[in-house]
């Protein structure tokens, strides 16, 4: 099944992905995680959560750390363009049949919550708390020198269908790998803001979330952060890399929290801002679309990721792989 072609003029105008609440189950674990070895920026913390922004962001945060006794994501948070879009989405959503809510978030303007077909929680705003710039105070650069979130990346048990929603809501598709035999799409990364994606979908039992990404300077950040996490107790949270992805282009290098929860340190992915930008097919049996150079994939990162509080698991009928490590 082909990727649908874009929807310039979606009904809602969302701008960019912009935040990620992580449930945890130690806060100070999390801290020294995401503080002290990645480089985050501390916005807020109290005895319940820990709010964080990274270098080069003005909004007050994109990551929100929530102490709970179940480690889980409780939301994905994306930016709209303007006050009438929320109004926009609110419609949206009601017409899809799905649950919509007004809600008081901490930090945060009006705040629609709502969820995708599958139950992945999603809330939209226009209005965070805007803080000052940072990006040149270097003295704050540590760990990975973190500059801004970049994507979402989540199991799908049908992305062909979570493709043709999330395009449906304005999300351009970038790259895709699809199986030949069955001429389903196994993998689609889409975008808002003019990079290579904003949210990706892969095959597998979901919705689950994948990962979160951070854009970093160069390469050299990524091995830089190797050599901290290798020596502070943290060797055995490096999961996948460092190496280069063919879809993308991008340096990565994949690691675990004190939860589980993945994260990607990324670089060095091109521009897609052109809307009638063609995207990019892969044939799943290509071994360079996942890993263009480097170690393959292990299984863990085809089978575990983080669950989204409230959805139900579906496992996919897709049965097709592509290589896993030995």
């Amino acid at each position: 099944m082909p990727v649908p072609s874009p929807n310039l003029y979606p009904d809602f105008n969302i701008v960019r992905l912009s935040h990620v609440e992580y449930q945890v189950r130690d806060l100070a674990k999390s801290r020294a995680f995401y503080v002290d070895t990645l480089g985050l920026q501390v916005t807020h913390e109290d005895e319940s959560s820990i709010y964080l922004r990274a270098m080069e962001e003005r909004g007050h945060h994109c990551i929100a750390l929530v102490k709970s006794d179940t480690a889980q994501v409780g939301v994905l948070g994306f930016k709209l363009f303007d006050e009438p879009d929320l109004e926009k989405a609110e419609a949206f959503f009601k017409g899809k049949g799905l649950p919509v809510e007004w809600i008081e978030r901490p930090f945060m303007g009006r705040t629609l919550r709502t969820m995708d077909p599958w139950g992945i929680p999603l809330e939209f705003y226009v209005k965070m708390n805007r803080l000052a710039p940072i990006h040149q105070q270097y003295k704050l650069y540590n760990g990975v020198k973190p500059l801004r979130i970049d994507h979402f990346n989540m199991f799908s048990a049908n992305v062909d269908n979570s493709v043709a929603f999330y395009n449906e809501m304005g999300f351009r598709t970038t790259e895709y790998t699809e199986d030949a035999e069955t001429g389903r799409v196994w993998a689609a990364w889409m975008h808002r803001k003019g990079g290579v994606h904003d949210v990706a979908f892969t095959n597998g039992t979901g919705p689950r979330l994948h990962h979160t990404a951070f854009s970093v300077p160069t390469p050299l950040s990524i091995i830089d952060l190797l050599d901290l996490m290798s020596t502070t107790g943290y060797v055995s949270n490096i999961e996948r890399g460092p190496g280069r992805h063919g879809i993308s282009n991008a340096f990565f290098l994949y690691i675990l929290d004190p939860d589980g929860h993945r994260i990607e340190i990324y670089c060095s992915d091109y521009q897609t801002v052109d809307p009638d930008l063609e995207p990019i097919k892969w044939d799943l049996t290509d071994p360079q679309r996942q890993t263009l150079w480097g170690a393959a994939a292990p299984r863990s990162w085809f089978e575990h990721g983080s669950t989204f509080a409230g959805a139900k698991l579906v496992d996919s009928d897709m049965k097709a792989q592509p290589i896993i490590a030995p």
